[in-house]
């Protein structure tokens, strides 16, 4: 699953973490006690900081990830956390201390725990907020590249995002991860932002209708994770019906509505949508697609006016899955990773690819 592992390009660009004291201590503690226990020095250690410091001399040249750990628990009579060696400010305050701010065109927020282990969206928007006067060079930000074995997509807590993207008129590209807490994504003006990624385990419908209430003239990318009802994913096609009918985003002509538990109602959706005639490119991966749903992409000609059509991660049968590329026969169809239900005694269940 993509929040299973850290990206490693972002933007077109090489990934570099500018490491915290905390994740230092750790990289040399673990390789002390590797050398104690081998009786030899581990050669990775310390010079798998080259790159950082190759970085620092030319930030421009890689994507940065802003990324802090939790201080270890002392073991044994004093147990509990160690204190830890830099605050948030602190360890924002060394970044940009050490990295020229007006170099830097692609920067990922990671994980920044509290003490509960809970993403410090707030403080890290507001910080950035601060810092936007001088990230001049800033095209892409990834806001919540959290792992599953951080915290859930479904658990991650963000906050109203949008002073953040105005705070950032040159914005091209933004990829959010987590679709809980108070996220806010209404922007009332954003004339540069071309991408747009939210990956959720369950989108609240508020802030799918946020998104469609922005005013993003240049927005050519949306991708929308849906997710499950269960954990707060019902938006319906009414709470898109800005994007549905074309007016929304004029620009538009990638669409994404992926890892949906209803990916039938969207395929119907689109079927009769002004937005879809428009469009090069659409992905509706990562959900739960079935044979019931497929009817549409045989029968509605706009889909045949697509280049590309992504299904990967779906419940198509082998016959229908060579009934869809038969419909489609001008378009890259990607029928990859078909999925089985799980069974349960007479029960079955559907899953999308990314929950909890």
């Amino acid at each position: 699953m993509p929040n299973t592992h850290h990206v490693t390009e972002f933007a077109g660009l090489p990934v570099v973490e500018f490491s915290s004291w905390e994740a230092i201590r750790g990289d040399f503690e673990r390789a002390m006690h590797s050398a104690r226990n081998q009786r030899r020095r581990r050669e990775e250690y310390p010079s798998s900081y080259r790159r950082l410091f190759d970085a620092i001399a030319a930030p421009g040249s890689v994507a940065w990830r802003l990324k802090m750990e939790p201080p270890p628990f002392h073991l044994g009579p004093r147990h509990g956390q160690k204190k830890p060696f830099e605050t948030l400010t602190e360890y924002l305050e060394r970044f940009t201390d050490l990295v020229d701010r007006k170099r830097v065109h692609a920067l990922i927020v990671g994980n920044i725990p509290d003490d509960d282990y809970q993403m410090r969206a707030e403080e890290a928007a507001s910080a950035l907020v601060g810092f936007a006067p001088k990230l001049t060079g800033l095209r892409s930000l990834f806001f919540g590249e959290i792992l599953r074995e951080e915290n859930e997509i479904s658990w991650i807590n963000l906050c109203d995002l949008a002073p953040l993207v105005s705070a950032l008129p040159r914005l091209e590209e933004l990829v959010v991860r987590g679709g809980t807490g108070d996220l806010g994504l209404r922007v009332p003006e954003h004339r540069s932002l071309r991408s747009l990624t939210v990956q959720s385990g369950a989108l609240r419908p508020d802030v799918v209708r946020d998104v469609c209430a922005s005013g993003l003239p240049a927005l050519e990318h949306l991708e929308l994770w849906l997710g499950a009802e269960d954990y707060g994913g019902d938006t319906t096609p009414q709470d898109l019906a800005p994007l549905l009918s074309g007016r929304a985003f004029p620009e538009l002509r990638s669409l994404g509505l992926r890892n949906a538990e209803y990916a039938g109602t969207w395929v119907r959706a689109l079927a009769e949508s002004p937005v879809l005639p428009g469009l090069d490119t659409l992905d509706l991966s990562l959900g739960i697609l079935c044979d019931k749903d497929a009817k549409p992409l045989l029968e509605a000609p706009a889909f045949r006016g697509l280049r590309r059509l992504d299904l990967h991660h779906h419940f198509l049968s082998e016959d229908m899955r060579e009934r869809v590329r038969e419909a489609l026969p001008g378009v890259e169809v990607d029928l990859s990773d078909p999925q089985e239900p799980d069974v349960y005694g007479d029960r079955v269940y559907y899953y999308t690819a990314v929950s909890e």
